[in-house]
């Protein structure tokens, strides 16, 4: 997994923890002012539109109402799962046997 730090150097995960309780907190109230904001955004487009067409405001008060209940579930869904530890075992590389040779030893090399 692969991350960026704010003065923008990468930094990689090599363990199997889970990431920092305050990033995970972050992440979750993110998402819910993101859901949040949309949920407002339907409710001003229901009160636009009310007079101008009926079923897209029917619609957007739909989206309106099942907003809060959606953004509350998808913060309080719980932390992420651990992710899978790396393998113990490392497999030795394969080294290729070397060929013989034929070498004519003489009488300085040993």
């Amino acid at each position: 997994m692969q991350r960026t730090k704010r003065n923008g150097a990468e930094v990689f995960r090599i363990t199997g923890a889970r990431m920092g309780l305050a990033e995970d907190v972050r992440g979750r109230q993110r998402r819910y002012v993101i859901s949040m904001t949309v949920r407002t955004l339907s409710v001003i487009a229901t009160v636009i539109l009310w007079n101008v067409e009926r079923h897209v405001a029917m619609v957007t008060l739909a989206a309106g109402v099942l907003l809060p209940y959606i953004a509350v579930v998808i913060a309080n869904a719980g932390r992420e799962s651990t992710p899978s530890l790396p393998s113990h075992f490392v497999p030795s590389p394969v080294r290729p046997a070397l060929e013989t040779a034929n070498l004519n030893k003489t009488s300085d090399q040993s």
